[in-house]
């Protein structure tokens, strides 16, 4: 039975949090592992839109190891042709990546709670959250041309491409020598076309989200809205914490 709550999943899905406390599972650099911070926003990649880094320093250090990946992804886009209905399978793809850029803490929030990690943290070996969209009118914002169909627990066998494997291995390696449980995968599609998302968790005892059933309520709430400014909910002996 489905457990209801008197209070949304987030605790800004009314009004905005008060009190502001990153806490790591999403944003880590992918050159020297550092976590992203309030006070120093990370940069994506600007061709795969999904690999973040500290600084510019990092992007151009990490560029020979993360170059195969990232013109993969750019083969895949330039190849990809017109739909009937005149709208580029590249430029969707494109519109993907910038909503899962847009995204990033709700859906590694929503991974988390979808596979149940703070309780069977295992689940992230065998597991992913794929999400299914729906595109629709061409919104000036490219995040706000989505809408949710569906999202299921998938065997992480849903994913097949060998770079994309090893990507994620490689997270997944770096990821448990610093400690964390592993890489989890959340894979956004829309027909076609899919975005893989890889993020590394640390151990369930150093993420104190609160876990909750109402998650993709809370999923569908914030796509829908076009809202980005997702924060997590966090009950602790000293209080309520968000971030």
């Amino acid at each position: 039975m489905a457990t209801y709550y008197a209070q949304p999943a987030a605790a800004n899905y009314y009004t905005p949090p008060m009190t502001m406390q990153r806490q790591r599972g999403y944003r880590i650099c992918d050159q020297c592992g550092a976590a992203e911070t309030p006070s120093a926003k990370f940069r994506l990649c600007g061709g795969c839109m999904t690999t973040q880094y500290c600084s510019q320093d990092c992007q151009k250090m990490h560029w020979p190891s993360h170059k195969p990946i990232c013109k993969h992804t750019a083969g895949q886009i330039s190849n990809t042709k017109q739909s009937a209905a005149g709208f580029g399978d590249g430029e969707l793809q494109k519109c993907l990546r910038k909503f899962a850029s847009a995204h990033t803490a709700l859906l590694g929030w929503a991974g988390f709670q979808a596979l149940k990690l703070k309780r069977l943290p295992a689940n992230i070996r065998q597991n992913a959250l794929l999400i299914e969209l729906t595109h629709h009118n061409r919104h000036p914002e490219s995040h706000r041309r989505f809408s949710i169909v569906g999202t299921h627990v998938v065997s992480r066998a849903y994913v097949r491409d060998p770079l994309v494997i090893s990507d994620i291995q490689r997270r997944e390696e770096r990821c448990r020598r610093n400690g964390g449980i592993g890489t989890l995968v959340i894979i956004i599609q829309c027909g076609a076309i899919s975005q893989v998302m890889p993020v590394e968790v640390d151990p369930p005892s150093r993420i104190s989200w609160d876990a909750r059933d109402d998650w993709e309520d809370v999923l569908r709430h914030f796509v829908d809205s076009g809202r980005t400014d997702f924060q997590p909910i966090s009950t602790t002996s000293r209080g309520i914490y968000y971030g």
